[in-house]
């Protein structure tokens, strides 16, 4: 249980780190392109006994593909996520992002035939309900023009097919003595695609790095690469079937996300957001007794 607390504690370090990019003014794609090279680097540095002909042969993993696409998923989504801020707002992205745990969470129990009981399924739809109730902020709920529904829509599959890849590729072809090498290499094309975007942006003229976004980048890139090798680590405890890993994780998340909002940087929340903190909790508590 300590690397799934590590992984929720990872990942809400992220949120942190996101809320200083805005104060500070922190272009995101930049400093996300530091971030995925800063956790490329701490991956191989935490590879244990990793030669440079071991780093080489590393295209002729089973999970080198997987992971590589899912390099380039990590900066599509998040393109998708600016997107969608423009046109429905904050509220409709962390909304569209934080439910599509949904996704990964039919993966497994389908795919691999995961017990699912009456506690259960009452436990799941009460994190979707309290993920809904955290994330919406707007006191009149969500609203976005139907013509651009597309955008959150892909927000919701492409996070949730992100999720799910993760556990089928760590589950599949992973051994435990490659999941730095697998985060690793994963960062790696996600730095490269992210380059590739900025190359185009800057031949045009519209980027250019500067300090703040090096350093920001590097900050954020410590906790990211902890989010995924914990998560990967988290999801193979014994005890904890991979559906409820997923619930668990997310709603702590985000849980603990919209806290240090309000302790951290003085967020206002509605009575509704606190209704859905308390069924948060109350979710988890269900399914960790029912596992």
């Amino acid at each position: 249980m300590i690397v799934l607390l590590l992984s929720i504690l990872s990942s809400s370090a992220i949120y942190i780190a996101f809320k200083l990019f805005g104060k500070y003014k922190i272009t995101t794609l930049n400093a996300l392109i530091v971030n995925y090279f800063t956790a490329f680097i701490l991956g191989l540095s935490l590879q244990d006994q990793l030669s440079i002909d071991e780093l080489l042969e590393t295209p002729q993993k089973d999970w080198f593909y997987g992971s590589m696409i899912l390099g380039v998923m990590f900066i599509l989504v998040f393109y998708l996520m600016v997107i969608t801020t423009q046109k429905g707002g904050m509220s409709v992205v962390s909304v569209a992002s934080k439910m599509s745990v949904a996704i990964p969470v039919l993966f497994v129990i389908a795919y691999y035939d995961e017990p699912l009981g009456l506690l259960k399924i009452i436990g799941i739809l009460m994190a979707l309900v309290s993920v809904y109730l955290v994330s919406v902020r707007r006191r009149d709920g969500l609203s976005i023009d139907m013509k651009f529904f597309i955008f959150p829509l892909l927000v919701f599959l492409g996070s949730g097919l992100i999720e799910s890849s993760i556990k089928f590729l760590e589950n599949t072809y992973v051994p435990d003595s490659e999941i730095s090498l697998f985060s690793a290499n994963t960062f790696l094309f996600a730095c490269l695609t992210g380059s590739l975007v900025f190359g185009y942006k800057a031949l045009s003229g519209r980027a250019k790095f500067n300090w703040k976004d090096i350093l920001g980048g590097f900050l954020l890139g410590i906790p990211n690469y902890f989010s995924i090798y914990f998560f990967i680590l988290a999801l193979r405890i014994d005890g904890l079937d991979s559906s409820s890993i997923f619930i668990i994780n997310n709603v702590s998340i985000v849980l603990l996300s919209t806290l240090l909002g309000i302790v951290c940087f003085k967020e206002k929340i509605s009575p509704k957001n606190w209704i859905g903190i308390g069924i948060a909790i109350l979710s988890i508590l269900l399914i960790t007794y029912v596992n």
